[in-house]
């Protein structure tokens, strides 16, 4: 019978570190993928300076309206806000502002056209409902924009972490434990 469990307690123990080994495993690969993705856009981010942001004029624009240029077919919303002391484009986000420099919203459906205006039409109430808000700017003195909300802040880079971490510390304290185990048997079986 003593046999018997101490066999069964060996596999399990095998099987307990086997967990806390893959997890840790799993745990320096996810570090990995977020240290080569996540972690270069949040070092290439220059949106760090915080700014209160008043709101001076909003326009829906159609795509015929924007200078000429060829650009989508969606509604687009224009932005203009006093900050840091001057007149200057918002952005929604940072990614908005590469996709097309002339709106500072771009709705999220772009394949129905009245309901993106729908879309426009909402967030453009929000501003006018709101129109002292903080906003980002980048700490050139020449900037002519800011955004309204970081895509790659340092809140993203906590929550990314965060599950990587908490794997880490399980998969440790599981060695650790079957460790101690291993020890504390070890010295009961010499008594």
């Amino acid at each position: 019978m003593g046999k018997k469990l101490v066999m069964a307690q060996k596999r399990g123990e095998t099987r307990a570190l086997c967990l806390g080994v893959a997890m840790v495993v799993c745990a320096a690969i996810t570090y990995y993928i977020l240290g080569t993705t996540v972690l270069p856009l949040y070092q290439k981010s220059v949106w760090t300076l915080e700014s209160t942001c008043h709101l001076i004029e909003t326009n829906i624009k159609d795509h015929d309206e924007l200078e000429g240029k060829k650009v989508p077919q969606y509604p687009c919303l224009w932005v203009n806000v006093s900050a840091m002391g001057r007149w200057i484009m918002l952005y929604h986000t940072e990614d908005t502002r590469d996709q097309n420099q002339q709106c500072s919203y771009i709705p999220s459906n772009l394949d129905n056209y009245q309901m993106a205006l729908a879309d426009v039409k909402k967030v453009r109430a929000n501003f006018h409902e709101h129109q002292v808000f903080y906003c980002f700017s980048a700490p050139q003195v020449n900037e002519t924009s800011v955004v309204y909300r970081r895509l790659y802040g340092p809140q993203v880079l906590l929550f990314s972490f965060f599950w990587p971490t908490f794997l880490l510390t399980g998969g440790l304290l599981i060695i650790a434990m079957v460790k101690l185990n291993r020890s504390l048997s070890i010295l009961a079986a010499q008594r």
